[in-house]
Formats: structure tokens, C-alpha cells, sequence
């Protein structure tokens, strides 16, 4: 007799070994609550962020993107992420109901926020375990960056951000 399938639907929530014909990344964060590449968005009127005193990145309206990564994040991922930032209808259409993506006249403003993983359930101090090594993670931001023609932080830099939140309207975005 076979064993009983115990997830949603009846889905098979058996562990299967790596190479065993499926996404081990995708497999892996849907049977154990694998964290995803995380976007923490607001849409602003403007935003900048400056390191060491120097402006390096600065947009009018548009999205400010504080983006997190994993450690079973792909490209696959980093490209579905900004593919939805592209696209998210955040912004106010003619008749005034936000109906409308961020188009071309709107930029984005992407920082590098390993701390959206920061984990503070056990104790004062936040664990950030979650988070994807540098190695790991400073390519897939650059590759969301280049995906939304966005201007950016400094990957690893102590950055001092400054926005003006519009509406105010803030999502938490995960793949």
C-alpha cells in the first residue's frame, strides 16, 4: 500500500534526494519553509542614498526597492522578482486607483538589505542566518538591478538612505 500523501491536496510531502528529478532549490523551500528572495517596496516621490557623504544613486518617483537575498535563491528567482517589480501596479492611474506599473517615466532605486532576513524571535539580538552570503548574494541583486535599469546602493556599504514615501505605500514582495 502507498504511503499516504499528508500536504495540501494530498501533495506528496515525502523528502526526496538531491537529483531525484525535481528543483532541489524549489523542492527544498516548499517542504521546509526555506526563506525566498525578499523586496521590501515603497513607492516614493523621491529617494536617495548616499555612502561616505556621496550621493551615489538618486530618483525622483518611482519604487525604492530594499532587496534581501537567500541562500536557495537562482537567477530564475532574481529575474521572477523583478519581472513582478516591473509590473506591479502600485502607482495611480487617471481616475486616481492604483492601476498603474512603474512605466518610463518612474525610475527605481535598489539597496542591498541582507537584514529583511534579520530574525529576532529567540532573544534581543537578531540572527541573520537566512541571509545569502555575499558570494551569493551581490550578483543576483546586481542582476535585479540591471533587470529594472535601477540605480543602486553600494553592495556592502554602510549606506544612509533618504526617501519620501508616497501615499504612503509599502509591500513586502517575496518569490
Amino acid at each position: 500500500m502507498p504511503p499516504t500523501l499528508g500536504g495540501p491536496g494530498g501533495q506528496d510531502t515525502r523528502r526526496r534526494p538531491r537529483g531525484a528529478g525535481v528543483n532541489y532549490g524549489v523542492a527544498l523551500r516548499a517542504s521546509a519553509n526555506v526563506p525566498a528572495m525578499r523586496a521590501l517596496v515603497q513607492r516614493v516621490s523621491r529617494a536617495s542614498v548616499r555612502v561616505d557623504g556621496d550621493v551615489v544613486g538618486e530618483i525622483g518617483a518611482g519604487l525604492l526597492v530594499l532587496l534581501g537575498v537567500a541562500h536557495a535563491d537562482t537567477e530564475a528567482d532574481a529575474d521572477k522578482l523583478a519581472g513582478k517589480l516591473a509590473a506591479l501596479r502600485i502607482f495611480e492611474d487617471d481616475a486616481g486607483k492604483m492601476n498603474d506599473a512603474l512605466g518610463p517615466d518612474r525610475r527605481v532605486l535598489c539597496i542591498s538589505q541582507f537584514t529583511l532576513y534579520g530574525d529576532a524571535r529567540k532573544g534581543n539580538r537578531p540572527s541573520f542566518v537566512a541571509a545569502a552570503r555575499p558570494e551569493h548574494a551581490e550578483p543576483l541583486y546586481a542582476r535585479v538591478c540591471a533587470a529594472l535599469d535601477a540605480e543602486r546602493g553600494v553592495f556592502g556599504a554602510h549606506m544612509e538612505v533618504e526617501l519620501v514615501n508616497d501615499g504612503p505605500v509599502t509591500l513586502l514582495l517575496e518569490t
